[in-house]
């Protein structure tokens, strides 16, 4: 068994523990700075799911990135997307409504293309999910110059 960030080899105590609580197997040194993203940025679990999926896939994306007014929760900077996971998605209010409308607007207005995504997505149907994603980067690169 190896980290799925570093590929170091990782004994079945740390799987144990990382798999428990995070649901990947990564190292101590890894479990230990996701968990800390996730407690500062208040990262649902699902974001990290996807995080590796995409990293595994070749996406090369970027957990919890900064945008100059907020964290994003996955980032894949080459085709300026940003991803955002929806934890309350059947909860919301007409001001998280306005507010992610304003969010994606102040996207657009950097270049950049904001996608929302329903937790339960990444929970029940997480490879559907990334192959989504990955067609949506195709669609980006062919459509903007890519960095």
């Amino acid at each position: 068994m190896t980290c799925k960030d570093c590929d170091k080899s990782i004994d079945s105590h740390q799987y144990k523990t990382s798999m428990e609580s995070l649901g990947i197997h990564l190292c101590d040194r890894h479990s230990r700075l996701i968990k800390k993203v996730i407690l500062d940025n208040n990262t649902p679990l699902e974001a990290i799911h996807l995080f590796y999926a995409l990293k595994e896939a070749g996406a090369h994306p970027m957990l919890e990135w900064w945008d100059g007014k907020r964290s994003v929760d996955i980032a894949i900077s080459r085709v300026k997307l940003n991803i955002e996971i929806d934890k309350d998605y059947n909860m919301i209010t007409h001001e998280q409504a306005i507010n992610d409308l304003e969010d994606a607007m102040h996207s657009f207005k950097n270049g950049f293309t904001t996608i929302r995504i329903p937790h339960l997505a990444i929970k029940y149907y997480l490879e559907e999910t990334v192959q989504n994603i990955l067609g949506i980067i195709s669609g980006l690169k062919a459509n903007i110059k890519a960095i």
